[in-house]
């Protein structure tokens, strides 16, 4: 069971991992450097832990004990109980779900095991907000997608943003880093995925159209700003648009991967 140990003071150095909760730069470093993320709120500890990620330490609130007791007794990590004022202090934000935990981040599968048995697959180029990634990953968990690769330049799905939108999607669907950019669509295609990238390309067809009649697919969404690549887009064996009204070109592209992987499981 993990061991209660009660902290009044903010500097306290075994409080080092929740440090400067707001500085993304620096938490980038930090967590990079020492094999690590954090964990925000009741519901989402649990299911970090349930997943099968380590915990190296949790920071709670008294009141949240006892709601997270069953977690605490399956680990003998230390859980620093601190007054929710303190938490603030240290963290940099109000801890409003008083639950915090830092856990070992684990070694990145290989493509070929995240896409073993996969029917429906996203892929994400240079999609930098957290925000957005742990959206998308929300939504193609509920929607019934398999898996999500991420090419280098994506944001951390780990980060604890992105964790916290995803309600935890991220600890239960597989996913990895693409380690070729460049290849990353052709190697996909010869694995036996149609690639449909959604964009605004004079040749696109409505999505329904893309997708309809495959057996595997791979949906692929570009960044927040100039969307994806020319070479990403070329390379996609299919493009693909949502239709909408008028006057109206595009959606923001965690609303976007929604409603594509809506329709791309009615296939």
């Amino acid at each position: 069971m993990a061991t209660l140990i009660e902290i009044d003071d903010p500097a306290d150095p075994r409080l080092a991992d929740y440090r400067d909760l707001r500085d993304v730069e620096l938490r980038k470093n930090l967590e990079t450097e020492h094999g690590l993320f954090l964990a925000e709120g009741a519901k989402v500890v649990r299911r970090a832990v349930e997943g099968g990620f380590a915990p190296r330490s949790f920071l709670m609130a008294p009141r949240w004990l006892d709601g997270l007791a069953e977690v605490l007794a399956t680990t003998d990590a230390p859980c620093y109980v601190l007054s929710e004022a303190l938490a603030e202090e240290v963290t940099g934000f109000h801890v409003h779900r008083g639950a915090l935990a830092s856990l070992a981040r684990r070694p990145l599968p290989p493509v070929q095991e995240v896409l073993a048995g996969a029917r429906s697959v996203l892929v994400l180029e240079e999609i930098v907000d957290h925000t957005n990634v742990g959206a998308i990953f929300r939504s193609g968990a509920a929607l019934g997608f398999d898996a999500v690769l991420l090419a280098p330049r994506c944001a951390d799905p780990l980060y604890r943003r992105a964790i916290k939108v995803a309600m935890g999607a991220i600890f239960t669907m597989p996913w990895t880093r693409l380690p070729d950019w460049y290849d990353a669509l052709p190697d996909l295609s010869a694995a036996g995925f149609t690639t449909v990238a959604l964009t605004l390309a004079d040749d696109a067809v409505a999505v329904d159209e893309a997708v309809a009649g495959l057996d595997k697919v791979a949906l692929v969404l570009g960044s927040e700003g100039h969307g994806l690549s020319p070479r990403w887009e070329q390379a996609a064996d299919r493009r693909a648009v949502i239709p909408m009204r008028e006057g109206i070109d595009s959606l923001n592209v965690a609303a976007a991967s929604a409603v594509a992987c809506y329709v791309a499981m009615r296939r």
